[in-house]
């Protein structure tokens, strides 16, 4: 098991925003966050990354047999893992390439830095300041580029579709099977993910092991992800929300 969760309950200020969170990835797996806005999946990824500000204060969470409460943010990058933002900011003064050779993990001389710019058309930007005057299609572009070259093992993408339009979703879709290794057999793959989607357009790329829905902090059912869209698509979240009440 490369990811275990177990009762995580996460405060923010004083406010509990994450109540007993139990979640298990596999090495290879690719799982599907669903929820409405503001019930706590990216604050499940900044809890999972060491964000200061999010406090745990029941369960555990361990990766690779680590400890994660024990890890600072670099320590946890270190050990395997990434994330993709869903609003990332811009850094004036650093240049994107001059912070690919930091992430690059392959150590190669730049070469995968090139392929990869080109497999996300990225090689234009690689000397312009991070972020700062992208469209929304090249900001996502740009982060899922320094995902492919940190390879980590497990992969929090929070909405990599939000705010792109169909050519951009095309090249991001493509680039994350790349990164997910989706093209290898399921025992020979080694690089897990946990994406955040609200449209739903990155299951016409990736093939999810399984689907979540999240509300109100808590984890409320799991199934197949595009079944559970197709449903989300024709009833909302009002049938998942009668159903947290319920229990």
């Amino acid at each position: 098991m490369l990811l275990n969760i177990e009762n995580l309950t996460v405060e923010v200020e004083g406010k509990t925003i994450l109540q007993d969170i139990t979640l298990d990835v596999d090495e290879g797996e690719t799982i599907i966050l669903f929820g409405p806005n503001g019930v706590g999946k990216s604050s499940l990824f900044m809890t999972l990354m060491g964000f200061p500000n999010y406090k745990v204060t029941k369960g555990k969470m361990t990766f690779r047999g680590e400890d994660l409460s024990k890890l600072s943010i670099a320590e946890r990058a270190t050990l395997g893992i990434g994330m993709s933002f869903q609003k990332p900011i811009s850094i004036k003064g650093i240049k994107l390439y001059g912070l690919s050779e930091l992430i690059n993990s392959y150590k190669d001389n730049g070469d995968k830095i090139k392929y990869y710019a080109e497999v996300l058309k990225l090689e234009q930007f690689l000397e312009r300041d991070i972020n700062l005057g992208f469209s929304g299609g090249e900001v996502k572009r740009s982060e899922i580029f320094q995902l492919l070259l940190q390879n980590p093992r497990l992969s929090l993408i929070d909405e990599p579709e939000s705010g792109v339009d169909i050519e951009n979703i095309d090249i991001l879709g493509n680039a994350l099977k790349r990164l997910l290794q989706k093209e290898a057999p399921r025992a020979n793959r080694r690089n897990s993910g946990i994406i955040i989607t609200h449209t739903g357009l990155i299951l016409n790329y990736l093939n999810a092991d399984r689907g979540y829905m999240l509300l109100d902090g808590q984890l409320t059912c799991c199934g197949n992800a595009r079944e559970m869209f197709e449903d989300i698509q024709k009833r909302g979240y009002r049938k998942c929300l009668d159903c947290l009440k319920i229990r």
